[in-house]
């Protein structure tokens, strides 16, 4: 696939089957974000991959927060939440290094991690996989932060959900970027 098509018809797909992903095709994934861009080239990603049982785990860890927080959530609604994993038969998720040299800014690791995010979306694109890039709540819980080795001020740039498409879809248009541009001479 080339580059600008790549770019031009990757978009978020929520829904894919549950049928697994062969290893080599994670392994192709996770190559494509390794190559991200990271200034003074520390590599400040870290990919927890998770398949099969792990999905559940990550559901129960999902739910146990939730249960601590609101004790009054009806047990429906930590189902709900148990199952959120299960969406698809891969969850990437994407932690970030701390800086560990003075040199070295939390931002640009930041940064470097959300290209790596990038990277395996449109790898995930181009092998002919559906593919969403999720943060919200569950990016920064301590608990599914602890359940994936991270630690509680570790930052989580994402969790990529991957499996085939259940259907094919154009991208919807988006906007020019000329409202988003001030051109400077």
């Amino acid at each position: 696939m080339e580059l600008f098509e790549a770019i031009n018809k990757r978009q978020s797909i929520g829904k894919v089957k549950a049928q697994e992903l062969p290893r080599a095709l994670i392994e192709q994934l996770l190559d494509a974000g390794n190559r991200a861009p990271n200034h003074h080239k520390v590599r400040p990603w870290r990919f927890v991959v998770l398949t099969g049982n792990a999905l559940k785990k990550m559901g129960d860890a999902m739910a146990d927060s939730q249960r601590e927080r609101f004790p009054e959530i009806p047990p429906e609604g930590l189902d709900k939440t148990r199952a959120l994993p299960l969406r698809a038969p891969v969850v990437i998720a994407v932690g970030v290094d701390k800086p560990a040299e003075p040199k070295v800014l939390e931002l640009e690791n930041y940064a470097a991690a959300s290209a790596a995010c990038q990277n395996i979306l449109l790898a995930a694109h181009a092998l002919g996989l559906g593919a969403i890039w999720r943060t919200g709540e569950w990016s920064r819980d301590s608990k599914v932060k602890e359940f994936l080795g991270f630690e509680s001020d570790q930052h989580i740039a994402g969790l990529i959900y991957a499996g085939y498409p259940e259907a094919e879809s154009e991208p919807a248009p988006r906007p020019s970027y000329q409202d988003r541009t001030i051109w400077m001479e």
